[in-house]
């Protein structure tokens, strides 16, 4: 999931469950992916950088049974 560097607004992937079972990510700063359980918004959230976020996104969109 691509996200614009530096936009505090968090998406949930297309892929989320009708009930928003799912991850939700946000870039509140420049260099920083924050990344929250949509079910538990409150709860703090964790910080990656960019690069593992692009690594941990091809992973997963690479092989299915990661899922």
């Amino acid at each position: 999931m691509a996200i614009q560097q530096g936009n505090s607004t968090w998406r949930k992937s297309t892929h989320s469950l009708a009930h928003g079972d799912c991850v939700e990510v946000a870039s509140p700063l420049h260099l920083t992916i924050a990344i929250r359980d949509s079910k538990d918004v409150e709860r703090p959230g964790l910080s990656v950088v960019p690069d593992a976020w692009s690594s941990f996104v091809t992973t997963v969109t690479a092989d299915a049974s990661v899922l």
